[in-house]
Order: structure tokens, then sequence, then C-alpha cells
């Protein structure tokens, strides 16, 4: 098995697990009629406070948990193969953030569903991607703006039963994030090119000048290559007269003519 197809795996694996979990809870709620709602993220109560904690793992039927499940798999395996060692970290960060957040500054309602994980995973992908200007991170952030556009719609208050709040905390919480962990992670080749400075005449320290104006083993200086340029240079004192050569041919004697 390739090295690539096994990272592919293993990046599968933890938002598969995840989602196994949610369709595990929401199944259990169903066969024992069980209403975990009220686990949720009620603002500024302290029985709501738990919600931090339990809201992301409740969803209000199978509706909302089938449109959560893709885009928990694919952004899930996307965040986990190309950040892999920021992967956990991401996840558990923009849970308890995005949590507090709604709680501190949500309308008083219940909320629950994993919509905040997913935001907080799209901003992150997206937002890592361009400060990065790694190529293949760019490419991934432009798929995600592609598939995954149009969920920008739902940080406003355009549904009454949504919690646009959770998506706006998780996206807030992806972005921050992003920016917070800029130099963890793949980053963009650095090439030797823009490592080196360019020479620039304002930069030329007399006391320390570049490696072809220092003595040589001679120990003759840049005064003697400046000197032999010269002498190269200087015109030579017949460069400017005009030279003009004879050819002289011997005239015979009329008494050398042959008859």
């Amino acid at each position: 098995m390739s090295t690539e197809i096994r990272k592919t795996i293993s990046a599968f694996l933890y938002p598969t697990i995840y989602v196994s979990v949610l369709w595990l809870i929401q199944i259990f709620q169903s066969f024992w009629d069980l209403d975990f709602r009220t686990l949720g993220v009620y603002p500024l109560t302290y029985s709501g406070l738990q919600g931090i904690i339990f809201s992301p793992l409740i969803h209000s039927g199978y509706d909302h948990l089938i449109s959560n499940t893709f885009p928990l798999l694919i952004l899930g395996t996307a965040l986990f193969y190309f950040y892999r060692e920021l992967g956990i970290r991401i996840t558990l960060f923009s849970w308890l953030i995005s949590g507090i957040w709604v709680w501190v500054f949500a309308r008083q309602s219940y909320h629950i569903g994993a919509s905040g994980i997913i935001y907080a995973w799209a901003a992150f992908l997206f937002v890592s991607g361009v400060i990065r200007r790694h190529p293949r991170l760019m490419a991934l952030s432009l798929l995600v703006a592609f598939l995954y556009g149009s969920m920008v719609w739902g940080i406003f208050p355009l549904r009454e039963r949504v919690s646009w709040e959770g998506h706006l905390m998780g996206m807030l919480s992806g972005f921050i994030l992003a920016l917070f962990y800029r130099e963890t992670g793949p980053q963009r080749k650095i090439y030797s090119w823009e490592l080196e400075p360019e020479a620039d005449d304002e930069d030329y320290d007399p006391g320390n000048p570049p490696y072809w104006m220092k003595p040589t083993a001679s120990g003759q200086g840049d005064t003697t290559m400046k000197a032999t340029q010269s002498q190269k240079n200087k015109p030579s004192k017949d460069d400017n007269q005009l030279r003009v050569r004879y050819h002289i041919t011997p005239r015979k004697n009329e008494g050398d003519k042959k008859e």
C-alpha cells in the first residue's frame, strides 16, 4: 500500500469516527424516544454551559444530521490530510471557542448541531491556503470556496429556526485559528534566490568590499584591478592619427624592354 493511500485512509478515519458517534447518538434518541436538545447551548444560563461540550453531538433529526454528514466527511478528510498535526487542535479549539461565543452572544434558544464545526473547518482550510501561498493549499481553498461558498449565507439571520449564530461563531473561530497557526504545518517552499539580497550600490561597505574586490594572493588589491582596467580603457597616442601606407613598385628601364 502506497504512502498516499495510507495517508488518505488515516485522514478519512478521524471524521468518520466523529460522524459515526453522531449517528449512534441520533439512533439512540430515536430508538428510546428521547430528546437531547435540552443539552444544547442556552445562552447566558448556568445550565446552558453544558451545551458547549454536548451541542456539536446533538441534532434535531435525521434530516439535520444528513445535511451535516457529507460536509463533515469531506472537509474533515481535507483537514487531516493536509494539516495532520493540527487537525485535532483545530477541531477541539473551534469546538470550545464557538460554543463559548454562542453562549455569550446568541439569542435565547437551544443551539445544537455540528454546523459550527463545519464552518470552522471550512474557514480554516480557506484562509490557511490563502495566507500560506502554498500551491496545493491554495487549490484546496478554491475547491472549498467552490463547493461550500454558499455556506456564507448561513451566517446571516435569514431563517428563524437555523442557528446562524453558531455558523458565524464557527467561521470566526476557524478564521482566527488559521491566522494563529499560520507558521505551523505545511509551508510554501522558499527558493534560494528569494533569500539572497540583490547587490545595491547603497549597500556597499568600503570596510568590507565584495569578494571580487578583495586583495588577491599576490598582495595586490582592487587598485591593481582598477589600474589594469584603466590601461585597457586608456586610448593610445596613435588611436586618433590617420595612418597611410604606400606601396612602391620599382620602374623598369627602357633598355630592359624586350624587342
